[in-house]
């Protein structure tokens, strides 16, 4: 049966979703589908553009327009629909992250963000800007967050000696403490930091403007 590039975008995202980034080599997914890596350079030219494809349709589901009718509310909805998209694959933020680094994503996520900050009342420049800010707020975020929810899954969110020559740690063992409580909390806490910063800055120079304009005409 010939091989399609939708085959290979599927064999891909299954060995993400299993084994994580570090095991998705061509060599491996042209195993698990049967063919030579030759054969799948029919379609990728190399790993980097097969990872660029990957990352697109992990994000495919933020291209659909917002529901929010405030540009609060669309920060909001945009930032958690990318948190979600990238909880949802394994390693998802942390090849999110390193994709966009490399510009071999065609999503148009960080315009979104760009379109928010214009609808309320930004520079496009700022907008730009404040987009950036939030967009590698989301990927950090997720990114701390995958890596702490494998660490527990393998139990090695503890505070034991690192070697058996270490020292022993006082108080050691596994700590909840180390989990930083709920995570959706902590990235809600830090979204509306966001936006209440957009906030300021745009009263702060609607202020700026009128105290100017009164100086002018007194």
């Amino acid at each position: 049966m010939q091989l399609r590039r939708g085959d290979v975008l599927d064999g891909a995202m299954a060995i993400l979703d299993e084994f994580g980034l570090a095991d998705l080599t061509m060599r491996r997914l042209a195993t698990s589908l049967g063919v030579q890596p030759g054969a799948l350079y029919w379609h990728f030219p190399n790993k980097q553009t097969l990872l660029g494809a990957v990352v697109d349709k992990i994000l495919e589901d933020l291209d659909t327009p917002v529901d929010a009718e405030t540009w609060q509310d669309a920060y909001s909805e945009l930032a958690h629909r990318l948190r979600s998209a990238l909880l949802a694959h394994r390693d998802g933020a942390e090849l999110v992250s390193a994709t966009f680094a490399s510009r071999m994503t065609s999503s148009k996520v960080r315009e979104h963000f760009v379109h928010a900050g214009e609808e309320s009342g930004l520079s496009r420049e700022h907008a730009q800007l404040a987009a950036y800010a939030l967009l590698y707020y989301v990927l950090g975020h997720t990114v701390d967050e995958q890596s702490r929810a494998q660490m527990e899954e393998m139990g090695a969110l503890t505070r034991a000696p690192i070697s058996p020559d270490s020292p022993e740690v006082i108080g050691g063992g596994s700590d909840e403490d180390l989990l930083d409580g709920d995570p959706t909390v902590r990235f809600q806490f830090g979204l509306d930091l966001f936006i209440d910063g957009i906030r300021t800055r745009l009263n702060s120079t609607t202020h700026s403007t009128r105290t100017e304009s009164a100086l002018r005409h007194p």
